[in-house]
C-alpha cells in the first residue's frame, strides 16, 4: 500500500502527424498514429493521498484545476479510475485530491486530455513504485503509456518524449495498440530540431469533444477508407523521416490534418471545429510558402488552433510571418512557441 503524501508528475502535450480518429474496444485505435512530443506545453499534476479508509465501491477524490475545485472534471477521471482499478486497486483505500495545471489553454485542441491523463497515470505509477521498489525502467515507461491510454487514447503518446508511435502497424517493429513506443528507426537530421508554434485562434472549450468525435466514426460512411489512408501514410512518413524530405513531410501532415477535419464534416451528425480565422491562417501559410519556398506547414488537432511546424533553420522567417500577419487572426494575438527534440 502506498504511503500518505504527495505524488507529483508532469507530462507533455503531443501533436499527431498521422492522426488517430476512431477507436474500438477499451480505448484501442482503429489506425496507427505518430506524433511529435512538445516541450513547453505540458500538464503538471499532484495526487495527494489524504486519508486511509475502508475500501468500498467508490473512489473518494476531488479535482482541482489551477487551484480551483473542478467537479466537472470528475466524471472523465472517474471513468479512467474504473478502467485502471484492476491495475491500481489501492486507490479505493484512500481519500485523495488531484491538483493539476496546464502551461497552455485547457480543452482548446492542444491535447490537454493527453497530457493530463498521462501526468495522472505517472503519479499513480509512482504510488506503485512506493509498493514495489524494484520495478524496471522499461516496465514503468510501458505501463505509464498503457494506463494513460485508458484515460485518453492520445495520452499513450504523452508519457515519454520525442517521436512516438501508437497502434500496431506491420512496418513499425514492436508497435502496439496497448501503448505507445518511441519511433524505433533512424530519423534524418532535418527533423531532430523542429519548431511548433501554436496559433491560438480560439482558447475556449471545443463545442464537440474528441470522445464524441471518435464515436461518430463507428457508422461513418468513409471510415474504412480513412483507416487505410492513415496506415498508408505511416509507410510514407517512415520513408520521409529517413530521406529528410521536408516538402514531402509538409504535404503529408497538411493532408492528414485536412483529412481529420473532413471526417468531422462528413459524420452524422456533422460538425465543424475550424473557424474562419483558421482558414485565413492556412491560406496565408500557403501563399507565404509559395512565395518564399520556406519549408513551413500546418497541422490541426481536434480544434480551431493551428500548429505551425518548421525546422529550426526557418525560425526567423516564420516568426516574422507570425508577427507581421498571422497573430492578428489569433484570439488576443496569442500564440505559443514550442519545439520538439528527437
Amino acid at each position: 500500500m502506498p504511503k500518505l503524501g504527495c505524488y507529483k508528475a508532469e507530462a507533455p502535450s503531443n501533436i499527431a502527424l498521422v492522426k488517430y480518429w476512431g477507436k474500438h474496444g477499451e480505448q484501442l485505435p482503429t489506425n496507427t498514429s505518430i506524433s511529435f512530443t512538445l516541450n513547453e506545453c505540458k500538464t503538471k499534476t499532484e495526487v495527494h493521498l489524504l486519508e486511509k479508509i475502508e475500501a468500498d465501491d467508490q473512489f473518494h477524490f476531488e479535482v482541482y484545476f489551477n487551484n480551483y475545485l473542478k467537479p466537472d472534471f470528475k466524471p472523465k477521471i472517474k471513468t479512467f479510475l474504473k478502467r485502471i482499478e484492476i491495475y491500481a486497486p489501492f486507490l479505493k483505500s484512500f481519500k485523495f485530491e488531484i491538483r493539476t495545471q496546464n502551461t497552455f489553454p485547457h480543452s482548446s485542441g492542444i491535447a490537454s486530455s493527453a497530457s493530463g491523463m498521462a501526468a495522472l497515470a505517472k503519479c499513480i505509477l509512482q504510488m506503485e513504485q512506493n509498493i514495489f521498489v524494484d520495478l524496471q525502467e522499461d516496465f514503468l515507461v510501458q505501463k505509464a503509456s498503457f494506463l494513460a491510454r485508458l484515460g485518453s487514447g492520445s495520452a499513450s503518446r504523452s508519457t515519454n518524449g520525442g517521436l512516438v508511435v501508437w497502434g500496431e502497424h506491420s512496418s513499425i517493429e514492436n508497435s502496439s495498440n496497448f501503448y505507445g513506443i518511441d519511433y524505433p528507426y533512424e530519423v534524418h537530421d532535418n527533423f531532430k530540431s523542429f519548431c511548433d508554434t501554436i496559433l491560438l485562434v480560439d482558447q475556449g472549450k471545443k463545442e464537440v469533444s474528441s470522445s464524441v468525435g471518435h464515436n461518430l466514426m463507428h457508422n461513418h460512411p468513409f471510415a474504412s477508407q480513412r483507416f487505410k489512408q492513415a496506415d498508408d501514410n505511416i509507410e510514407k512518413i517512415k520513408a520521409i523521416f529517413e530521406s529528410g524530405d521536408l516538402m514531402s513531410f509538409i504535404n503529408l501532415i497538411e493532408f492528414e490534418a485536412l483529412s481529420l477535419h473532413a471526417m468531422m464534416m462528413t459524420s452524422q451528425p456533422y460538425f465543424l471545429l475550424m473557424q474562419p480565422n483558421t482558414l485565413e491562417i492556412i491560406n496565408a501559410i500557403w501563399a507565404f510558402r509559395k512565395e518564399t519556398q520556406t519549408p513551413v506547414g500546418f497541422t490541426l488537432d481536434a480544434g480551431a488552433n493551428v500548429h505551425l511546424l518548421y525546422p529550426k533553420s526557418s525560425e526567423s522567417k516564420v516568426l516574422d510571418l507570425i508577427e507581421q500577419k498571422l497573430k492578428y487572426f489569433c484570439q488576443n494575438q496569442s500564440f505559443i512557441k514550442d519545439y520538439v527534440k528527437i
